[in-house]
């Protein structure tokens, strides 16, 4: 048996191997450029970059398989990359290796238009789906906010405003293809709407973060346009008010299709972003799908709904320049927020609770933030009971960034205290991986069980979810 001194001596060597015989099967689309590995060693949150040693740019699934074969014949770490958009750490190259970058992959291969569904190349983003889709009359509803690519939205188990209504990733994908550690490649299902036939392992890789293989292919549930959609906004006293009116919304088998909570931290700097006169209050945005007079009825039994619980003026329209009017300011926050302190940084936190404990989640959290030395607006996706803290951190502060981990680790705390999760749809990465065994407890040694069946030598994107 090799020495560990041997072993680190032989790594180099294993690397250099590697990544030539990488650059033999792809030529100029294996980048060893450092402004190429530093764009890939990334995502849009607050955690330290770890570049890959090389980036690959495969364009078929057979490509992404040879390459995975290299690096395990070298036991070399892989990272697979779409668009960069997550918020955990899940591209730093903690190992370094090859990042198998798949946005080349941007084929929409099959339209279903009569099953509803349809199967996509991973790096097909969620914009370009929809565009493709236009003229069918259906959609993809899954908005994670970014135009995320599809794979990684698989990946991490994405989710977004639409969640309440259509679900998350979890229930839109109905069959993965997958390269796994050993390059060899499987499909994880059909495309029937449902099965029986042994273990779901569609679901498995569905939020497995690339640690147990590489998606290249995925078929997705795809949606009738509605008829109408109507728009909501009102405003509340207190948040508890805004959260009554939900669970009240949601109990009365109103469909409604997204539900949205911004505190009155956030009102204040949407107006000073966005040149607003909104109430600083929290407040709801709320969206409606359906015919024409169902979307009426919706909305006039949600504003019967806000109107018990203290709810001031119920803007709601069904016109599509009014409808982008009042989305718009939702969907500025995170500038707003950034705006507040120029030259700062965003930490979005993300946990989920039962809707029930939402109100008494985010009241017992504003209250620790009373004394923070920075602003922390809230938002959520408050109809599943999932929502957001923004630190606008100056990240050149070490006490800063204390207290900020301090103030996520007593929000994670009080979430799993009220059988809540420390993610929602953001995903572990590298960022959340001690909470896990705080939530999993045993069950995290199942987790390991199937990481290392999967991957023995711990070459897929090692130092997410679970430490081997």
């Amino acid at each position: 048996m090799a020495s560990i001194a041997e072993i680190k001596q032989s790594e180099p060597v294993a690397r250099a191997s590697a990544i030539a015989e990488i650059r033999t099967l792809l030529g100029e689309r294996l980048s060893t450029a450092s402004a190429v590995r530093e764009q890939h060693g990334k995502g849009e949150a607050y955690h330290r970059p770890v570049p890959p040693d090389a980036v690959a740019f495969v364009e078929t699934t057979e490509e992404a398989a040879a390459v995975v074969k290299i690096c395990a014949r070298h036991k070399l770490a892989i990272v697979p990359f779409g668009t960069g958009t997550s918020l955990e750490g899940h591209t730093a190259a903690l190992h370094g290796g090859i990042c198998i970058d798949v946005t080349r992959m941007n084929k929409v291969l099959q339209v279903n238009a009569s099953d509803l569904d349809v199967r996509v190349q991973p790096g097909v983003t969620r914009k370009q789906l929809n565009e493709h889709l236009r003229d069918t009359g259906l959609f993809f509803p899954i908005d994670p906010g970014a135009d995320a690519s599809l794979g990684g939205m698989a990946a991490t188990r994405a989710s977004g405003t639409n969640a309440v209504r259509y679900g998350t990733m979890r229930e839109n994908v109905l069959s993965l293809e997958v390269v796994l550690a050993d390059g060899s490649v499987i499909r994880t299902g059909r495309r029937a709407r449902k099965s029986s036939a042994g273990y779901d392992l569609t679901r498995m890789f569905v939020g497995s973060e690339g640690t147990l293989g590489v998606i290249t292919e995925v078929t997705l549930r795809l949606y009738g346009i509605p008829e109408a959609t109507s728009v909501a906004m009102c405003a509340f006293p207190t948040v508890k008010q805004a959260v009554d009116t939900v669970i009240a919304t949601i109990q009365s088998g109103v469909p409604v299709a997204r539900i949205e909570l911004a505190d009155a931290v956030q009102m204040d700097a949407i107006n000073r972003y966005s040149k607003l006169n909104l109430a600083v209050r929290p407040t709801l945005w709320l969206e409606f799908h359906g015919s024409e007079a169902s979307v009426a009825e919706q909305a006039e039994t949600v504003q019967a709904i806000s109107a018990d619980n203290g709810g001031g003026a119920f803007d709601w329209t069904t016109d599509p320049a009014e409808r982008k009017r009042l989305w718009q300011a939702r969907h500025d926050v995170a500038y707003a927020a950034k705006a507040l302190r120029p030259g700062c940084s965003i930490w979005a936190t993300d946990v989920c609770v039962p809707i029930s404990r939402l109100a008494d989640c985010i009241v017992e959290t504003q209250k620790d933030l009373e004394t923070a030395s920075f602003p922390a607006p809230i938002v959520g996706h408050v109809g599943d009971g999932n929502f957001h803290l923004s630190f606008v951190l100056d990240t050149a502060k070490p006490e800063e960034v204390a207290e900020a981990n301090r103030l996520n680790d007593r929000l994670v705390a009080r979430a799993l205290s009220m059988e809540g999760t420390c993610t929602g749809e953001h995903g572990v990465g590298y960022g959340k991986i001690d909470f896990l065994d705080q939530e999993h407890g045993p069950a995290m040694a199942v987790m390991r069980a199937i990481k290392t069946s999967l991957d023995p030598h711990n070459i897929m994107n090692p130092g997410k979810i679970v430490r081997v």
